[in-house]
């Protein structure tokens, strides 16, 4: 405590106190509310397009006009700011503290600073001139000791701005006692009225980082909010927790000029979630004004969110300029558009919506076969070796399994294949026969009625969806560091578990569009994450994919350049997938056969060979929204 008393506070921001709150809160508890503190940077990414730059600007206009910066002050006092996710006030703190050094500098010009050999300036009572206060900002937040603490924050950050004051004008300046206090509510943000805390008539800005809770992480109490919530969206049971919040947030603001900043995770702009979300949205007149692509979640906290997240800006009321952000090479890179999709992609306003077909005229995809088996039917190499000591005569009926890890990382794993076996064979294979009644346990063990039924057959896998001839096997989850999703050709006689995607009847000319850049770029936009990783869906990602037109003898040409992309993998046979697409190891010739792909595909387009992955994802929209006749267009 001594420690703590002597050393010199003013150099913190109380922004800090909700790094430390992250520290000590329950691991599990934390999870649960999806309690994670947000940097001042990530905050500032958020506050400078939603309301900062946009009064730095109005003020930089007004300086040579005293009566209009005076306005121009009533109007900074007059703001009020509201986030309905405020955990320990980070947001609000920094608002306020921006807010406060915005009006400093106005206070410079309006009342004079002292020059070097000028004197002294005149004696001011402050309290008549810093006009801007904490009263300002109103927050809610399901925590109570959080609700303290962005009180406090709010207030240290006050005493803090009338310290610099002080010192500034050489006056002393406090406002104590404190008569003066923030709005901040403990509640469930969705079981309270957002109006019974402030008005919004009298609302200007709405910022936040909603809680980050997938649908399979909530709570019973937030799958009640989610209902509650969000029950008149068609197939809102996909959502996240986060939803809720841009649902309901589009709900306040309608009949007014309210701009709303969320930081949130990244699903709110992919995969099946874009369209049931963005549909109700857009119906409500929501115009995205700015949005910040995707980045990964960090913070000074000693506990980080495995997500990657995003910033999205919107109000009803159209922006000009609208800008999206993007990180590039560690450095903010701005660019001015003309629109922002929910995609966060330059280009017409498209909802790519789940589909049971390809919307092109390409071979259907289809999941592996899932054995449902409880493990019983699967072998490694050794398990399958000490096997078939105790069962040599099975060994016809054992064949290679591969599931996504098995088939990017070259891991070896085989199964027991029954599909055509007669009674008579089965009866005589003993230890065959014990492991289907393992099987057969575990699938009567189940609560799920069609797999209890399964238990009927305990010989086959639970779904079966084997090709007859050779196919392409996509795996659903791969890691998001590599530039090209590992995917190939496969053998009918290896088996394909559920963990993969499979196209039969596929020619090398769909492995050449879909191991392009342009459908890998396609992908990273539209589909889902498993915390990081991409997950490819079959549904959104490949039956929604708009496939180019071209002639054969364009198309033989693809064909050679993906064949020539084989070639190269099989001079490498000791190497699996993992290694040659892992950006430190792929083999140069490697790369240069997918670039030397990529350029002819991009030909195919009508792309630049240097076109940027925005502005392909931009063309692929605008092509896919030609071929649905789905461009959503707003009301008004």
């Amino acid at each position: 405590l001594i420690h703590c008393c002597e050393f010199d506070w003013s150099k913190i921001s109380p922004a800090i106190f909700g790094s430390i709150f992250q520290g000590i809160m329950d691991k599990n508890r934390r999870r649960k509310v999806g309690a994670h503190y947000t940097s001042i940077e990530n905050i500032e990414k958020l506050l400078k397009p939603l309301f900062l730059d946009g009064l730095w600007a109005e003020f930089e206009q007004k300086q040579g006009d005293k009566q209009a910066l005076d306005a121009f002050h009533q109007k900074l006092a007059g703001l009020k700011f509201f986030d309905p996710a405020c955990g320990c006030g980070n947001f609000l703190m920094i608002a306020y503290q921006r807010l406060r050094e915005l009006e400093f500098e106005l206070l410079k010009i309006l009342h004079g600073a002292v020059l070097p050999g000028k004197g002294r300036q005149k004696m001011l009572d402050l309290s008549m001139y810093v006009r801007v206060s904490v009263e300002q900002f109103y927050g809610i937040e399901i925590e109570d000791f959080p609700c303290e603490i962005a009180k406090v924050g709010l207030w240290l950050i006050d005493h803090l701005m009338n310290r610099e004051a002080s010192l500034f004008f050489a006056v002393p300046f406090n406002r104590l006692p404190l008569t003066q206090n923030p709005t901040i509510v403990h509640g469930n943000a969705m079981r309270i009225d957002w109006e019974s805390v402030v008005p919004k008539e009298e609302c200007s800005y709405i910022l936040s980082n909603p809680p980050y809770v997938g649908k399979q992480y909530q709570s019973k109490e937030q799958k009640d909010d989610v209902a509650l919530t969000l029950r008149d969206i068609p197939g809102y049971g996909v959502l996240d927790y986060v939803a809720c919040w841009y649902f309901t947030a589009a709900q306040y603001v309608q009949g007014t000029e309210i701009r709303v900043g969320f930081v949130s995770t990244n699903s709110v702009t992919q995969g099946e979630q874009v369209a049931v979300l963005w549909r109700e949205l857009f119906a409500k007149n929501v115009k995205i004004n700015f949005g910040y692509t995707m980045f990964k979640w960090w913070n000074e906290g000693k506990y980080k969110a495995a997500v990657h997240c995003v910033i999205i800006g919107f109000s009803l009321k159209e922006s000009d300029p609208k800008h999206i952000f993007e990180e590039q090479d560690g450095k903010i890179k701005a660019r001015r558009v003309k629109n922002i999709n929910p995609y966060l992609i330059d280009g017409p306003s498209v909802l790519i919506t789940s589909r049971s077909k390809p919307l092109c005229d390409v071979p259907e995809i289809v999941f592996g076969s899932m054995p449902n088996d409880g493990g019983h039917l699967l072998f490694s190499n050794e398990e399958k070796r000490e096997f078939l000591k105790l069962e040599p005569e099975a060994k016809r009926w054992i064949q290679p399994f591969v599931g996504a890890i098995e088939f990017i990382n070259g891991i070896s794993r085989w199964c027991l294949w029954l599909v055509d076996i007669s009674p008579g064979e089965l009866r005589n294979l003993t230890e065959v026969r014990k492991r289907l009644q393992a099987v057969k346990r575990h699938r009567l063990a189940s609560r799920r009625e069609t797999t209890r039924e399964l238990a009927k057959m305990p010989y086959l896998f639970g779904e079966i969806r084997q090709p007859k001839g050779k196919y392409i096997l996509i795996p659903r989850v791969s890691s998001e560091r590599r530039t090209y999703i590992p995917i190939g050709f496969v053998s009918p006689k290896t088996i394909a578990g559920d963990a993969t995607l499979i196209i039969p009847n596929a020619k090398p000319y769909h492995f050449g569009i879909l191991t392009s850049i342009v459908h890998m770029a396609w992908m990273r936009r539209v589909c889902g994450r498993l915390e990081i990783d991409y997950r490819y869906s079959a549904r959104t990602v490949y039956n929604n994919f708009p496939w180019p037109e071209v002639m054969e003898k364009r198309k033989a040409k693809i064909e050679a350049l993906a064949q020539n992309i084989l070639d190269v993998r099989a001079e490498y046979p000791e190497s699996s997938l993992a290694e040659l697409y892992d950006p430190l190891t792929m083999p140069p010739e490697l790369l240069n056969a997918h670039q030397t792909l990529d350029r002819a595909v991009l030909k195919l387009y009508g792309f630049s060979p240097e076109a940027p992955e925005s502005k392909i994802v931009a063309g692929l929209m605008e092509l896919y929204g030609k071929l649905t006749q789905r461009v959503f267009q707003t009301p008004g």
